[in-house]
């Protein structure tokens, strides 16, 4: 079988590299169904982009390389794209745009759009061999147990990074880029939960609280989540991306109260009030509970003085915390690092030193905040790939 373009992925990137890359394009999955990634983000309603994406939210070696992508397939056009197949949608918080019903929408958006394109699905298929030819590559396929020869001029890495192996992830986009003498950025987990040793929050485990994380290079304000293995929430998600091993972080659990004013005006008007009974009105009462000897929380609020309010919240507010580690690519939502973008053109997103070779996505050693960020740079890499092989065809 003899193609213009074999993509490898049918997840966001792949599908949307197909939307735009011309006829006589291929692409195939390993799964059951496209877009499996998609169908379980958000809940079950896929937070499809940011309205305040930019390149300022991603994470790379080269900060740079993703501007031109981004400025040239934004957040406003996959909004345009999701409003024309009249799929409803809603702004949660922090620019977080969420389907109103389901995120089967975007998957059968994109299949749909692919269709339109004259695009092919192979599922149920997988790899067994690429190999380049003069004229692109010739990729040995097993396709429902039945070995498949494609011949293609083009040759679109998208099998995503490592992150959920239970839904099949490999590292497959990165032994194929170093195939063909691409370098490899170190992978990470990213987007994934802190955990800690001892079980010290199990007590506390379905607790949430607003929260400041912290580490030296950066900070997070939003929800943080206690569980039974450590921390989670959308704070600590966030700040793993940025987190090493052996690294200190820091909480502040009353970034959003002013304490000190509040426990020195009850100080004044209910003097008789206990000082947690006080504290369980601004924090969780089984927060409250566990801080309590670690703190040495005691007494009335008429026996604590300004100094003994101020250490009080210098605590809650610098809550130091070491974690043993994270729970790795198992639960983490999308891998750091990933084919380095030195070998790759930002505008096209082809291999350098190989014409023909394109790589997008999460394969690629570009990874977004929460929130979104990872999606639109699915789409604004595929629309660079699938364009530009458009272009060449």
């Amino acid at each position: 079988m003899q193609l213009n373009t074999l993509i490898l992925g049918a997840g966001a990137a792949g599908m949307m590299c197909a939307r735009h890359s011309g006829g006589s394009t291929l692409v195939i999955d390993h799964a059951k169904a496209p877009g499996e990634k998609i169908r379980i983000s958000g809940g079950g309603r896929c937070n499809f982009t940011n309205m305040h994406a930019a390149a300022d939210n991603y994470l790379s070696a080269n900060p740079h390389f993703c501007k031109s992508a981004l400025a040239r397939y934004t957040q406003w056009d996959f909004i345009g794209l999701v409003d024309r197949h009249g799929i409803a949608w809603h702004e949660k918080t922090l620019g977080q745009l969420f389907c109103d019903g389901s995120s089967k929408q975007i998957i059968a958006m994109l299949a749909e759009e692919m269709q339109q394109a004259g695009a092919d699905l192979w599922l149920q298929t997988s790899v067994e061999s690429v190999e380049p030819t003069a004229e692109g590559f010739r990729v040995k396929l097993l396709r429902e147990g039945t070995p498949q020869t494609v011949t293609c001029r083009n040759l679109v890495l998208a099998t995503g990074g490592k992150s959920i192996p239970k839904m099949g992830a490999t590292g497959l986009a990165y032994d194929l880029a170093r195939q063909f003498g691409l370098a490899i950025t170190e992978t990470r987990p990213a987007l994934v939960p802190f955990t800690f040793p001892d079980g010290r929050f199990q007590p506390l485990a379905g607790v949430s609280l607003p929260a400041r994380l912290s580490n030296a290079r950066t900070s997070f304000d939003e929800a943080l989540l206690f569980t039974h293995r450590g921390l989670s929430g959308p704070s600590v998600l966030q700040l793993s991306s940025y987190w090493r091993e052996g690294e200190e972080i820091t909480a502040n659990l009353i970034a959003e109260i002013p304490l000190f004013d509040l426990l020195r005006e009850q100080r004044q008007a209910e003097g008789r009030r206990d000082l947690t009974t006080e504290l369980a009105r601004h924090l969780p009462s089984k927060l409250v509970e566990v801080l309590k000897p670690q703190l040495g929380l005691k007494g009335r609020l008429a026996d604590q003085s300004d100094a003994a309010l101020r250490s009080l919240c210098d605590a809650l507010e610098n809550w130091r915390l070491l974690p043993a580690g994270t729970e790795g690519y198992r639960t983490a939502e999308v891998t750091l690092g990933g084919i380095c973008t030195d070998g790759l053109s930002s505008r096209t997103m082809e291999a350098k030193a190989a014409p023909g070779l394109y790589a997008i996505g999460e394969a690629v050693d570009v990874t977004g905040w929460l929130g979104g960020y990872n999606f639109q740079w699915a789409w604004s890499s595929g629309f660079a790939a699938g364009t530009a092989i458009a272009a060449n065809a």
